[in-house]
């Protein structure tokens, strides 16, 4: 194909990507076809690689890669800013979340605002808390780290609870769950501020997060390693990434 054609291409991927993200720092479209085959509608395969995109939730995602087959597209759409499919196609992923990433979403006013005012049991006795400096780390291991520090409102006392756990893939492959709660401190103090914890980091890695229009993930493997976690997922896309 043309340099022109490919770069027209390439251009409009890159418009519809941008468009459904906050931000992106580096992104990178790589279409791969020849103008005959463009006539008819077949694209051999297309590339995508993206650095510091921000998603929903405030979440960014340290870098991610896609690549798909052959894929046949409209090619009259292209000419309206839209690559069109005709029929669905499916991709590989590559999702790669630095500790800081996470900690920035668990800063985020999203977060802070659904862990204030939790109504728990602490010590036995129903309370009313507010949780600050919420720190989710990645020590190694396989492991996640979670700690916050807890304020009774009735009484201004603070606690801390800290833990680690141990993430895996679900049946099915359609979200991460968390096992194996190890407390550092406060294991006593409130099972249901540990599970309202728990919740949060399963929001925040749940794949509905990563999908834009038209896209749905599967979960194949899920690497926890010291400072950063790699998804790698299935993509079954329906209509391709248009602005």
């Amino acid at each position: 194909m043309s340099d022109l054609g490919e770069q027209a291409l390439n251009k409009v991927a890159e418009m519809g990507i941008s468009s459904q993200v906050d931000e992106v720092k580096n992104l990178d479209v790589e279409i791969e076809t020849d103008p005959f085959k463009l006539m008819s509608g077949t694209v051999d395969s297309v590339s995508i690689k993206a650095e510091g995109l921000v998603m929903q939730n405030d979440l960014r995602i340290e870098e991610m890669e896609m690549h798909t087959g052959k894929v046949t597209i409209n090619p009259l759409s292209v000419a309206f800013g839209k690559i069109e499919l005709t029929r669905p196609t499916d991709a590989e992923t590559h999702v790669v979340l630095t500790e800081q990433d996470v900690n920035r979403a668990f800063s985020s006013d999203f977060i802070c605002d659904k862990m204030q005012n939790l109504d728990v049991t602490v010590n036995g006795e129903s309370a009313i808390v507010d949780t600050h400096y919420i720190e989710f780390g990645l020590p190694g291991d396989g492991k996640i780290f979670l700690s916050t520090e807890v304020l009774l409102q009735g009484t201004q006392e603070k606690h801390r609870v800290a833990f680690t756990t141990v993430p895996k893939v679900s049946p099915g492959g359609q979200q991460v769950v968390l096992e194996d709660v190890q407390y550092v401190e406060g294991q006593d103090l409130s099972p249901e501020l540990t599970e309202a914890l728990l919740s949060q980091a399963r929001e925040l890695l749940n794949l509905k997060n990563f999908e834009m229009d038209g896209m749905a993930l599967k979960l194949k493997r899920l690497d926890v390693q010291k400072g950063k976690i790699v998804l790698e997922s299935e993509a079954h896309i329906e209509n391709f990434l248009s602005s």
